[in-house]
């Protein structure tokens, strides 16, 4: 059995990092650029949750795999359950908040589960049929 270098598993270790920093600061770039760029709110809070929170996880993995620490990657994991945890709550309440106050544009929703029942149409429960014992 060959053994190996320790050096060529901090080199392997260090490509890496750097390609997961260089993937997450990509990432990352193009959620800003989406922000100024993108039209209305529902597309600014996607590309804000989505993409950013995939570049920050790709480089708080290449700060893990930079640092060595184990004390310090478990932090950095508990950075990432928290964004993952609290970004689509966030996107939510700000879809929401967005939707109740007028500022998103209904014509774009297919369909629009929001909105009022129209009182011609029968609920989903009356449609279904008897319930089974």
């Amino acid at each position: 059995m060959t053994e190996v270098d320790a050096g060529l598993w901090t080199t392997v270790a260090d490509v890496a990092a750097a390609l997961c920093l260089l993937a997450g600061a990509f990432l990352t770039f193009a959620a800003g650029v989406g922000v100024v760029r993108f039209p209305s709110l529902l597309a600014r809070m996607h590309v804000v949750t989505k993409p950013q929170v995939l570049g920050l996880v790709l480089l708080l993995l290449a700060l893990g795999l930079r640092v060595r620490s184990w004390s310090a990657v478990a932090l950095l994991l508990l950075v990432v359950v928290f964004q993952l945890a609290t970004a689509p709550v966030a996107a939510h309440l700000v879809s929401r908040a967005g939707f109740r106050t007028g500022k998103v544009d209904e014509t774009g929703l297919h369909p629009n589960e929001m909105g009022e029942v129209p009182d011609d149409d029968p609920p989903a429960s009356a449609t279904s049929g008897p319930r089974a014992p």
